[in-house]
C-alpha cells in the first residue's frame, strides 16, 4: 500500500489560490474566450463603431484574453447581423447594432436574412441618443433653421437632397419627415454609415444630411457643418445652443434611438448573463461614459428582459410610421 506524503505549503498556496480563482467573480477572469469578437454594420470613425470599440477596450483581459471590432459594412447594417447569426452561440462574438435594423426594417423589408427576435439574444443596452439635421457648404449661411432650409429647396429643388446612415434607418425618417412637414420632395441618399454621408455633405455632392448628433460633434468647429436642430423632447445636453425641431414649428417631431448589444439568438443563458455582466461593468465605467459623451451617446444600460421590451415597443412604434410614408426597401 502506498502511504501518502504530507502536502507542502507550496502545495497548499497553490491550492488555495485555485479555490479562490474559482470563486472570482465573472468580471475579474477571462470565461475560456480567448478573442470576443464585437461586430459592428457600419464604418470606423461612426457612432456605432465608437460604442463598439470604446466596450470592446473594457472586455479586453477581463470577460476575454483579448477584444477587436469588426466593421462589416454593408446592406444598411444586416451584414453584421447575419455574421452574428452565423456564429457559434459560445459568447466569443458580439454584435453592437442601431434599432432600426431590428425594429424598423422588418417593415420595410419584404424579406430579412434574419430574425431580429429568434436569431438575436438580447444583452443591455448601450447608449440612447438624438438625430440631428445638418447642413453643409452647398447651402447658404443665411440659413439657420431648417425651415429655412426647406424654404431654400422650394427655391433650389434639383438641390432639396439629404443623407442618412442607411435607407430605412430613424436618421432616413426624420429626413423623410422633416420634408414631409415642409411639402418638399427632399431626395433621399442613402450611405454605408454617417461619416461617409457627412464627408459628402462637406465636400458639397450633398446638401444635408440626418444622423446622430454625435455623429456631427467632430466638423462643427470648421464652419462647413451647420446643425440647424436636434429631434429629441428637449434640447440635446451635447449641443445645448441647437434649438428643437418642437422648437421651431414641426411640433410632432420628436424621435430618439438607441443602440444595443445582442449574442446569437441560441446562445445559452450563462453566456446572457456573462455578457451582461461585463457590458454592464463596462458601461459604468467614467472613461467609456465621457469617450461616448466626446461622440454625443449617453452610455445606458439594461437588463436583457428590458431590451427585448424595449425593441417589441419601438418595433409597434414604428410600423405606422413606415406605412404612412410609404417606404418599402424597393422603393
Amino acid at each position: 500500500m502506498k502511504t501518502s506524503r504530507p502536502t507542502t505549503r507550496r502545495e497548499l498556496l497553490h491550492i488555495a489560490l485555485a479555490t479562490a480563482a474559482g470563486s472570482l467573480p465573472v468580471l475579474g477572469r477571462a470565461q475560456g474566450i480567448d478573442t470576443v469578437k464585437v461586430l459592428a454594420g457600419f464604418a470606423a470613425g461612426g457612432t456605432v463603431d465608437t460604442l463598439a470599440r470604446r466596450v470592446a477596450a473594457h472586455l479586453n483581459g477581463g470577460y476575454a484574453k483579448a477584444a477587436v471590432v469588426d466593421n462589416r459594412t454593408g446592406a444598411g447594417g444586416q451584414i453584421a447581423i447575419s455574421a452574428l447569426k452565423a456564429a457559434a452561440p459560445d459568447g466569443a462574438t458580439l454584435l453592437a447594432t442601431p434599432m432600426s435594423m431590428l425594429g424598423i426594417y422588418p417593415h420595410t423589408y419584404k424579406k430579412l436574412p434574419y430574425d431580429p427576435v429568434a436569431d438575436l439574444a438580447p444583452v443591455s443596452l448601450g447608449v440612447v441618443f438624438d438625430m440631428g439635421f445638418a447642413v453643409g457648404p452647398q447651402v447658404p449661411a443665411s440659413v439657420k433653421t431648417v425651415p429655412e432650409f426647406l424654404e431654400w429647396c422650394k427655391a433650389n429643388p434639383t438641390n432639396a437632397n439629404f443623407g442618412s446612415p442607411a435607407p430605412g434607418s430613424v436618421p432616413h425618417f426624420v429626413g423623410e419627415l422633416i420634408g414631409r412637414a415642409g411639402k418638399v420632395d427632399l431626395r433621399h441618399v442613402g450611405f454605408r454609415g454617417s461619416q461617409p454621408a457627412i464627408l459628402d455633405m462637406l465636400g458639397g455632392q450633398i446638401a444635408s444630411v440626418s444622423a446622430p448628433v454625435g455623429e456631427f460633434l467632430p466638423h462643427l468647429g470648421g464652419g462647413k457643418a451647420r446643425l440647424l436642430a436636434t429631434s429629441g423632447a428637449t434640447r440635446n445636453k451635447f449641443v445645448p445652443g441647437t434649438s428643437t425641431l418642437v422648437e421651431q414649428g414641426l411640433k410632432d417631431l420628436v424621435f430618439g434611438e438607441w443602440f444595443a448589444f445582442y449574442l446569437p439568438g441560441k446562445a445559452s443563458p450563462d453566456a446572457v448573463q456573462k455578457a451582461h455582466a461585463a457590458i454592464h461593468a463596462a458601461l459604468a465605467d467614467p472613461g467609456v461614459v465621457s469617450g461616448l459623451a466626446a461622440m454625443g451617446l449617453e452610455a445606458r444600460s439594461s437588463t436583457p428582459a428590458e431590451l427585448a421590451a424595449l425593441l417589441k415597443a419601438d418595433t409597434e412604434k414604428w410600423g405606422p410610421i413606415v406605412k404612412a410614408i410609404g417606404f418599402t426597401a424597393e422603393s
